[in-house]
C-alpha cells in the first residue's frame, strides 16, 4: 500500500544547481517530500512547474521562467519608501489599522513576510504563522538573513517567532491573547488573469492556490484576539467579518478593524 501522496506532487521539486553543500538540498527536498533535481543531469526532466534553490546566500522561488532570471525570495530591507530607523514610524493605514496602544500582534497569513516585516520593523512584538511548507521554510531562511543583518544585530533585535501549521488550529490553542490578529487571506482575482498582480503573488496562487476557508480563519482570529482584528482586503472584495468597526484605505487595498468590546 503506498503511502500519501505529497500535497507538492508533480508541482515543486528542489533544485540543485552544482553550488553549495547537496545535503542541505536533499534535507529541504525530504523535509517537504518533493524530488530533487540536479541541472545537467538525466534527472533534471521531471515537468515540476516551481522548484526551491539556494542562489546567492539566499532560498529561492523559481517557475520555469524564473530560472535564469534570479527567483523570488522573501525581501528582509525595507521596501521603497519605508523608513530604515527602528522602530519605524506608525504611519499609514496599516499602522493606523493595529492601533497605537496594540504591542502583540499575529500575522496568521505570512506569505511572502511583507507586511509581517513593516509591522516587526515598527516595534511591535510579531509571531507569524504559516501553513505552505513552502513559504515556511522560504519565511525561516528570510528570519535567517534578518538576524545576520547589521542594524539587528546592532540594536539586539530577535526576528519574528514563526509558527509552522495551520493557523486555525494554532489560534485554537494560543497561550495567550495577542493584542491584535492580522490577516491578509489571498482573495481570488478581480479578473481571472491579472496583468497586474505581482509576480511573487501569480506564482504562490499557481502553487497554492486562494484561501478557501477565510471565513473559519475569522471567527478563530476573532476568538483568540485579545483587542482587535484587522484584515486586509482588495478594494472590490466584500469585509471578510461583516461590516468593520473601521477601515482605512490603502492603495488598491484597505484595512478593516473589527473591534472586541
Amino acid at each position: 500500500m503506498s503511502g500519501p501522496v505529497s500535497v507538492y506532487a508533480g508541482k515543486l521539486a528542489v533544485l540543485y544547481e552544482g553550488q553549495g553543500d547537496v545535503c542541505l538540498f536533499r534535507q529541504l527536498a525530504e523535509r517537504l517530500d518533493v524530488p530533487l533535481r540536479s541541472v545537467g543531469t538525466a534527472d533534471f526532466g521531471g515537468q515540476e512547474a516551481f522548484f526551491l534553490s539556494w542562489r546567492d546566500g539566499c532560498l529561492k522561488l523559481l517557475d520555469r521562467e524564473l530560472l535564469k532570471a534570479g527567483g523570488l525570495m522573501v525581501e528582509v530591507e525595507p521596501r521603497a519608501g519605508e523608513q530604515r530607523s527602528w522602530p519605524a514610524p506608525k504611519q499609514g493605514p496599516l499602522a493606523q489599522a493595529l492601533g497605537r496602544k496594540t504591542q502583540t500582534v499575529v500575522d496568521a497569513t505570512t506569505g511572502w513576510g511583507q507586511d509581517a516585516l513593516h509591522i516587526f520593523r515598527m516595534g511591535y512584538e510579531l509571531t507569524c504563522l504559516e501553513r505552505s511548507p513552502v513559504m515556511a521554510e522560504l519565511l525561516a531562511d528570510g528570519f535567517r538573513r534578518l538576524a545576520e543583518l547589521d542594524w539587528t544585530q546592532r540594536l539586539g533585535l530577535v526576528p519574528p517567532r514563526l509558527i509552522r501549521g495551520d493557523a486555525i488550529a494554532i489560534l485554537t490553542n494560543l497561550d495567550s491573547r495577542p493584542d491584535c490578529i492580522y490577516l491578509d487571506p489571498m482573495f481570488p482575482p478581480k479578473r481571472k488573469k491579472s496583468a497586474l498582480a505581482k509576480k511573487s503573488m501569480r506564482v504562490l496562487r499557481d502553487l497554492l492556490g486562494d484561501d478557501q476557508d477565510k471565513e473559519q480563519l475569522f471567527e478563530a482570529a476573532f476568538k483568540a484576539a485579545g483587542k482587535r482584528v484587522v484584515v486586509k482586503s482588495p478594494d472590490y472584495a466584500e469585509p471578510l467579518g461583516g461590516k468593520p468597526n473601521e477601515s482605512f484605505q490603502g492603495k488598491l487595498l484597505r484595512y478593516d478593524v473589527y473591534l472586541k468590546s
